[in-house]
């Protein structure tokens, strides 16, 4: 395979968990920095090589926070997110884009970014009608309820100057004095603590329980109006007329008329930002003139008339004390720094992650050394560097251990392959309950109501070993145990009843075959369409499937080689875990688009949009979101956009309506 699409089908799997791990579990794993140079790199990658364009690239979509514990809403306008820079002369090419489009004066207005959760709030005759998260952009969770223990959104506006229906969009907080007081409580209570205040305040909104998010004390800052009728045909305007009717909003947005205006605002707020009462991670610059922002138009994942400036990193300087060592899934082992605890970017830190063996020889660190610490982002620490003119008295020169912290067997280390693996995955306890969790998440089998606490306790009181042993589970073993009652029982038990009508890709997921993402699971579900064809599968007929590689193809012969997983998988058969494809689906599945990139626009009368994506995506097409040469139609229904008309026909893209289109399939 060709070493470009290689690394760009690393990058996107690379984003794409980065992006679950963000939006949906609310626990980054990598920096904002890093995240986002390796977005760029993976843009470049794709504008270099538009043979691999994937309608399903990280750069093709918005991430994704979507919970379905919560009703699904549509958004009115997509809700799309920023561009991000991280220099000013980054800023000056934003702004001298604009200057060229316009080719006529302009303001910029400067905000501060905010780093919490987005939310929009939807207003009818003067009252809260509804709250929505971003989600994907198209659609979000409906947290309204939550959303009304927060003082600072007004449920009733104030005056009567406002319109009767429009859309107001802001950042839900929480303050730093909150967010250091929670974690407080929960390292008292042995909980995992949170990361920063925008974990804290993306976990809270989506909890069930309204009063236990309204202890939480969140806050919230408006910062954008939309509407058919909106007071004025300017953004700043605007900002200061919704004061007015009870919003938070800002008091620290300025116009700007030139570009040394703006980085006069990025180069005060770099230092007092560290004042505020809240957590903030940048500037968000955009043009004032709503007329002028219509001009500028979107890009598909973001607006062409606003850029976020992204705040350097903050260090600090403290000592190393210990090293310690976790174990995760696949056995990987990961090197934590025990840190003197130091403040930094808002938070006391007292672990940061080494990664890897090599890392810690890289920086050669020695216990008692003076480190230099970084949050990238604001969000998880790591030692960037070592003081060595502060090495006076300092302890042995570190060396990664041989055997495994938790069950002490050797540990090994495959060839290519940075981090070192605990092999023992039958005995050896962090594995187990870290496969029992993939194997319960949403992606897999979706099964709410148990947590990470609850399989620890299931597994301390030997009720679970494998995945499997959830389905022998009865509502007498989960009451007595601690926070769990009659009424928590019978949820788990009814969630896990319901799990074994779970499709058979995300079963095959959820087994945490090392490599098998949830979209190899589908390629290798809708190829071979049985667990016993993949099981019986030869490397090579493995490696012959579209997108599957050498790496993946051995994995997942290993995986049936090992006799217990064989013996797993009857068991789940025996309990009824579907893992065949059902006949309909294959039967639905042609080669009539093969090759094919189609775009829709438009709203339809037969089908939803995303019906017509699966539809497409049934018949061997790819959708995309924006007009390019590469577009073979554009599927059209009413209300087609008129960019993209203008686009099709600049580019002589032929356009079909909902009628042709079903016909061209039947």
């Amino acid at each position: 395979m060709d070493n470009t699409l290689l690394k760009i089908k690393q990058l996107r799997k690379e984003l794409e968990e980065h992006n679950y791990n963000y939006y949906v579990k609310s626990n980054p794993t990598i920096s904002d920095f890093e995240f986002d140079k390796k977005m760029k790199e993976l843009q470049d990658l794709e504008k270099d090589n538009p043979m691999f364009f994937d309608p399903n690239s990280p750069t093709q979509r918005v991430g994704n926070d979507i919970n379905k514990a919560f009703k699904q809403v549509k958004h009115i306008y997509p809700m799309l997110s920023l561009g991000n820079t991280y220099s000013k002369e980054e800023v000056a090419e934003f702004y001298n884009r604009i200057s060229k489009t316009l080719n006529e004066p302009f303001e910029i207005v400067c905000e501060l970014k905010f780093d919490g959760t987005s939310v929009s709030l939807i207003y009818e005759n003067g009252k809260l009608l509804r709250a929505v998260t971003r989600g994907d952009g198209e659609k979000g969770d409906d947290i309204t309820e939550n959303v009304r223990t927060i003082h600072s959104v007004p449920l009733y506006l104030q005056g009567n100057d406002f319109p009767d229906f429009f859309e107001i969009r802001g950042e839900i907080l929480m303050p730093w004095n909150v967010f250091e007081r929670l974690n407080n409580e929960r390292e008292k209570d042995e909980e995992p603590l949170f990361a920063n205040p925008r974990n804290a305040t993306s976990g809270t909104i989506k909890l069930q329980n309204s009063a236990e998010v309204a202890k939480r004390n969140l806050d919230a800052y408006l910062y954008y109006l939309l509407g058919e009728n909106t007071p004025h045909k300017y953004h700043y305007e605007n900002l200061q007329t919704i004061k007015q009717w009870g919003f938070k909003v800002s008091n620290d947005v300025v116009k700007c008329k030139n570009l040394e205006e703006v980085f006069a605002f990025i180069d005060k707020w770099d230092i007092e930002r560290k004042l505020l009462p809240v957590a903030t991670d940048g500037i968000v610059l955009k043009v004032n003139s709503l007329k002028q922002q219509q001009l500028l138009g979107l890009t598909a994942k973001s607006p062409r008339w606003a850029i976020a400036y992204k705040f350097q990193a903050e260090k600090a300087e403290t000592r190393l004390n210990s090293i310690s060592y976790q174990v995760g899934r696949t056995g990987a082992i990961t090197p934590v720094a025990n840190l003197t605890p130091v403040q930094l970017s808002g938070t006391i830190v007292k672990r940061a992650s080494l990664h890897n063996s090599d890392i810690i020889e890289e920086l050669d660190l020695h216990i008692g050394d003076m480190v230099y610490v970084e949050k990238g982002g604001e969000i998880i620490p790591k030692i960037t560097g070592v003081n060595k003119e502060a090495r006076i008295l300092i302890g042995d020169k570190i060396k990664f251990i041989n055997h495994c912290p938790e069950c002490g067997t050797l540990l090994i280390r495959k060839n290519g392959e940075a981090a070192h693996y605990c092999p023992n995955d039958n005995n050896c306890a962090p594995q187990i309950k870290s496969k029992i969790e993939h194997f319960i998440s949403r992606k897999a089998m979706a099964i709410d109501g148990i947590g990470e606490e609850t399989i620890n306790l299931l597994y301390n009181q030997g009720l679970i070993k494998t995945y499997a042993d959830l389905y022998k589970l009865t509502i007498a073993d989960i009451t007595p145990l601690e926070r769990m009652g009659n009424k928590s029982a019978q949820n788990i038990i009814t969630n896990i009843e319901k799990s074994k009508n779970i499709p058979f890709e995300r079963v095959l997921f959820a087994l945490g075959i090392r490599y098998v993402g949830e979209t190899v699971a589908k390629k290798l579900a809708y190829s071979l369409h049985n667990i016993d064809a993949i099981q019986n599968a030869s490397f090579e007929q493995l490696k012959a499937i579209d997108e599957i590689g050498e790496k993946i193809a051995e994995s997942v012969v290993n995986f049936f080689i090992e006799e217990k997983n064989v013996q797993l998988i009857q068991e789940l058969k025996q309990i009824g875990l579907r893992f065949f494809v059902e006949e309909e689906k294959i039967q639905n599945k042609t080669n009539k688009l093969n090759g094919k990139t189609i775009v829709i626009s438009g709203t339809f009368s037969q089908h939803s949009r995303e019906e017509y994506k699966e539809i497409i995506a049934n018949n061997g097409g790819k959708n995309t979101s924006s007009i390019s040469a590469k577009t073979d139609f554009i599927l059209a229904g009413e209300n087609m956009g008129p960019s993209k008309l203008q686009k099709a026909e600049s580019l002589s893209i032929k356009i079909i309506s909902e009628e042709e289109f079903l016909n061209l399939l039947k």
